[in-house]
């Protein structure tokens, strides 16, 4: 018993030691995400915009916060598309460097929490809608009897067909070896899935910082404590 709490400690230690890595792994994957966002709502991709509409939001993107029969509907659009897009831009290389990583990670968080409940979670979860029910993480939950997942299923049978479809329309009016060569067809569904995982990883940056040694907190943290 005691060489296996002996091995047991060591592991507990090396998986302590490793967090480091971890964190990195996360900031890592997280930041083009987050500055390419920002990015891309603030507009500098837009050769049509110049003079102030460079500093404030996309004016496509403050319709789409603001309309109420298509977009979000949020009150003051511009100021909160804006103030959105300086945040995820700003945070995404933020987080690269592991500055300020949990000052960054609670907007970031909550900017992502409004992102769910407004834009994806009607969707459902899935991000691609699964075309195969017997390899798709409703069949699971199915086991359990859960009416929505047994929807899911369903649904599943019905994107197979129309995926059928559409592989059939390619194959009679289209090079299909051209189209597929980079990859299959599929439905995208926009649902909660992928906003949820990097909500989940903003917390973790939130809770845990941006890990030892190779992010700027850790290093501004230590010259302080020496």
């Amino acid at each position: 018993m005691a060489v296996l709490k002996f091995y047991h400690l060591q592991f507990l230690r090396c998986c302590r030691q490793s967090e480091f890595i971890l964190l990195l792994a996360v900031r890592l994957l997280l930041a083009p995400v987050m500055a390419v966002a920002g990015f891309s709502k603030l507009g500098w991709n837009n050769p049509e915009l110049d003079g102030l509409a460079r500093v404030l939001a996309d004016p496509a993107v403050v319709q789409w916060f603001g309309n109420q029969e298509w977009g979000l509907g949020l009150p003051a659009p511009m100021l909160l598309a804006t103030l959105v897009g300086y945040i995820e831009l700003v945070g995404g290389f933020a987080l690269l460097l592991g500055l300020a990583t949990r000052l960054f990670a609670l907007p970031l968080l909550l900017t992502m929490l409004v992102a769910i409940l407004t834009v994806h979670l009607p969707h459902g979860w899935f991000a691609i809608a699964p075309a195969d029910g017997a390899s798709s993480a409703a069949q699971f939950f199915s086991w359990f009897g859960l009416s929505e997942a047994e929807q899911s299923l369903q649904q599943s049978a019905e994107i197979a067909n129309r995926l059928s479809k559409i592989r059939q329309l390619l194959t009679e009016y289209g090079d299909i070896d051209w189209l597929l060569a980079k990859g299959p067809v599929a439905i995208l569904n926009n649902g909660a899935e992928f906003a949820v995982i990097y909500l989940l990883m903003l917390w973790q940056l939130l809770t845990r910082g941006g890990g030892r040694y190779l992010s700027v907190d850790y290093w501004i943290s230590k010259r302080g404590r020496d």
